[in-house]
Parts: C-alpha cells; sequence; structure tokens
C-alpha cells in the first residue's frame, strides 16, 4: 500500500465535538449534456436543491482523478476520506459485507452478474433482465441444490439483490489473482477466469471450473442462465472511520454493496431504506445520535445505467421533494453529491467530475443560482478530489484542530 499522508495528517487533527455531518450520495448523481437536452440536474425541478445551492458551497468532485470512470466502491472510499489509489479493494469484499456474509482471512470473494447468453454463448443482457431478489433466491437455491465444490474448497453462493449475487470460495492458500469474467458489454461470450496470464493461478482454474458448472445447471433458464464475476478480492485490513476521524458514524443505505464499503471502514449500518423519502426520514433519525450519518440513494444511478433520462429527472425530483425531512434535522453540516457519474447517454459510469453541494457555518456566500454541474463549476469548493470532501466538512464542523505553531 502506498503511504497515506494526507489521510494520517487529517487523523492526527481530528477532534471531538457535537456537530453532526450529514453526507446524502444520489448514486451516479453526475450527468453530461445527453446531446442537447442537458443533464438530468439541469433538468429537473428541484426548488429545495436550488435554494440550498444559493446559500451553500459548490463544486465538483474528482473521484480518483481526471479523466478516469470510476467503480462504486472507490466512488464511495473517496467520500469517507479513503484515498482511492491507496485504499483498492475488490467488488466482492464489499458485497459480501453487504450482505453480513461472515467473511474470514481464508476466503475469497466476487461480485457476480446473473446474465442471459444465447444458444453461442454470447451474452445478450448482463442484467438477465433485473430478475427479483425471489428469483435470484430460487436460482442460487438450484446452485447450491447440483453444485458440487472441489476437493478441500468451500464455495458459498448467496443473494444480494436482483440479478446481483456473492460468491465465495474458503480454503488454504487461496489468491485473488483471477480473470474478471464481465466483459461489460453484450454480443460477445464470458472471458475464462484462468485465461493468460491468470493460467498460472490454481485459485482462478478453480473459478473457472465452478463457473463452468454454473453454466451447466442453469442451462434450462431463460434470464439467468449464466455467471459474470468481478471484483475478486480478499479482506483488506485498514484504518477505521471512527477512530481516523473521531466521528460516531452511522450508515442508511438500502443496496447491500454501499452497505458494504460502509462496514469495511467500520460505519455501522442503521437503517435500509431505498425510497427517497425513507432515506432522508432515516438520515434524520440517525442524526439524533450520531456525529456522522451516510445517506445513500440508489435510483439515480440505476436509471442512469438503463439509459432513462426522464427515469433519472424524476427520482432526482423524488428526492428533492423528500429533503425537508432531512433538513428538519438541522445538521451542521449537510452534503449532497453523487459518488461517480452515470449519464444516460452512456448508460455506463463516467469520467465527468461530480457536483457537490455543502451547506455549513462559515461560507463566503452561495453563488450558485441552481444545483447542477454547470454551475457548480464556478462553485466555492471549485474541482477537488473526493477524498479531500469530508476533511473539507470535518473543519466547516470545526473538528479540526491546526496545524502546526
Amino acid at each position: 500500500m502506498q503511504d497515506d499522508n494526507y489521510g494520517k495528517l487529517i487523523s492526527s487533527l481530528a477532534k471531538v465535538n457535537d456537530k453532526r455531518i450529514c453526507l446524502l450520495v444520489m448514486d451516479g448523481l453526475g450527468d453530461c449534456a445527453n446531446g442537447s437536452k442537458g443533464t438530468a440536474l439541469q433538468i429537473a425541478r428541484k426548488p429545495n436543491m436550488n435554494q440550498l445551492a444559493g446559500q451553500s458551497a459548490c463544486g465538483l468532485l474528482l473521484p480518483v482523478g481526471t479523466g478516469i470512470t470510476p467503480g462504486s466502491g472507490p466512488g464511495h472510499l473517496g467520500l469517507f476520506g479513503y484515498d482511492p489509489t491507496v485504499y483498492v479493494v475488490g467488488r466482492g469484499v464489499l458485497s459480501a459485507l453487504g450482505v453480513e456474509f461472515d467473511l474470514q482471512n481464508r476466503d475469497v470473494a466476487a461480485r457476480l452478474n446473473f446474465c442471459t447468453v444465447d444458444a453461442q454463448g454470447n451474452i445478450t443482457d448482463r442484467r438477465a433482465g433485473r430478475i427479483s431478489d425471489d428469483e435470484n433466491r430460487r436460482v442460487i437455491a438450484k446452485i447450491r441444490a447440483d453444485l458440487k465444490p472441489p476437493k478441500g474448497v468451500e464455495v458459498f453462493f448467496e443473494t444480494e439483490a436482483e440479478h446481483r449475487a456473492l460468491l465465495v470460495l474458503r480454503g488454504d492458500t487461496l489468491d485473488d489473482n483471477i480473470g474478471e469474467t464481465d466483459p461489460q458489454t453484450t454480443g460477445v461470450p464470458a472471458p475464462r477466469a484462468d485465461r493468460p496470464p491468470y493460467n498460472q493461478s490454481r485459485t482462478a482454474k478453480i473459478v473457472a471450473g465452478i463457473i463452468d458448472q454454473v453454466g451447466k445447471i442453469l442451462a434450462d433458464e431463460k434470464k439467468a442462465n449464466f455467471i459474470l464475476a468481478r471484483g475478486f478480492a480478499k479482506a483488506p485490513n485498514w484504518p477505521l472511520f471512527p477512530e481516523r476521524y473521531q466521528l460516531k458514524p452511522a450508515a442508511v443505505a438500502g443496496y447491500p454493496m454501499y452497505r458494504g464499503v460502509a462496514r469495511l471502514v467500520g460505519i455501522p449500518v442503521v437503517g435500509q431504506p431505498t425510497t427517497a423519502a425513507d432515506v432522508c426520514a432515516g438520515a434524520a433519525k440517525a442524526l439524533a445520535d450520531h456525529t456522522f450519518v451516510f445517506a445513500h440513494f440508489k435510483y439515480t444511478d440505476k436509471t442512469g445505467e438503463d439509459g432513462d433520462l426522464d427515469g433519472k429527472v424524476r427520482r432526482i425530483e423524488e428526492m428533492d421533494a423528500a429533503l425537508p425531512a432531512l433538513l428538519a434535522a438541522k445538521p451542521d453540516v449537510l452534503i449532497i453529491t453523487g459518488d461517480h457519474s452515470t449519464p444516460p447517454s452512456l448508460k455506463a459510469h463516467s469520467w465527468h467530475p461530480v457536483p457537490v453541494l455543502m451547506a455549513a457555518g462559515h461560507l463566503r456566500g452561495g453563488q450558485a443560482p441552481a444545483f447542477d454541474e454547470v454551475n457548480c463549476r464556478g462553485g466555492e469548493i471549485g474541482t477537488i478530489p473526493s477524498h479531500h470532501l469530508l476533511p473539507l466538512a470535518m473543519a466547516h464542523a470545526e473538528k479540526l484542530e491546526k496545524y502546526g505553531a
């Protein structure tokens, strides 16, 4: 691991007080112009966010670095103040922690997508039509009943949500040098986990054999007839959020992966809301007993990945309508942002900087007439690495000592 000098500095300056910070993450919030239509934030009717923008510090965040498209794990780690180029973890660990799997040091975990392949083995739908949770559980049970684990290795399949699932291998001398089998596109076959250079890994060969078995077990399924695996990883040993920042944290997050990234850094989950109204109500409730609350809303990302601009606009408007319940809790610092951008025109995560709004004391005055990507460009925060945002919030909450004499 690289040295984390900035993180260590912030940790050395952190001090305790009763002021409360709320981080509201609208997943995949950032956008591009979608041709000439504008971004979802520009189109959406959002009077509460726009009013906040005029009273707040605004800016843009670089989740990892200029031009780099982040995954959800790095995107959230940055928002928690962990430099994602230093703290690197595979998606499988986050999925395991998200479903509260008892991950051990002998385990290797991977995130799965159920997918649909045609008779030639080419992927036609990476998400198997977004099957329901119940359908996911049925298919998982089918795999568990028929799979023959390799000698000396325990194999666990667990439902995550919709088309997402978890694979965990447990055994001695397992490694995570395994090729990802999700090509992130359709019309092609899934690459093998034991392709060169991964064919030198015993664990990669085990995984390839398991996937071959699953393909045969699910061959008669209409939608979820194959699996794609990515994010193979072992659990890391990192500094935990409460000690690092001297904060009493809590998370309210409905989707397992985001509960997982919170638990990874020691943020306990106190609620699992999914709707905008429940997310804001859950965050307000958590603020009564915690000095840092992470609140997560998934659907701005989901609609972006589906290419549904109108749907993304509606989800933003839902959150705007729900905001008064959170504002009534009067957090001392309120941040509204995303973990990455998901433009509907791309149907995927992108490299575009993410808009951010921070309502707090001791500001220089709001300049933005509305909360969107264009107005945030000229805001007080400027364009900063996302892992600098939490220290900025702590400074506005008077939670950082002076540095030096």
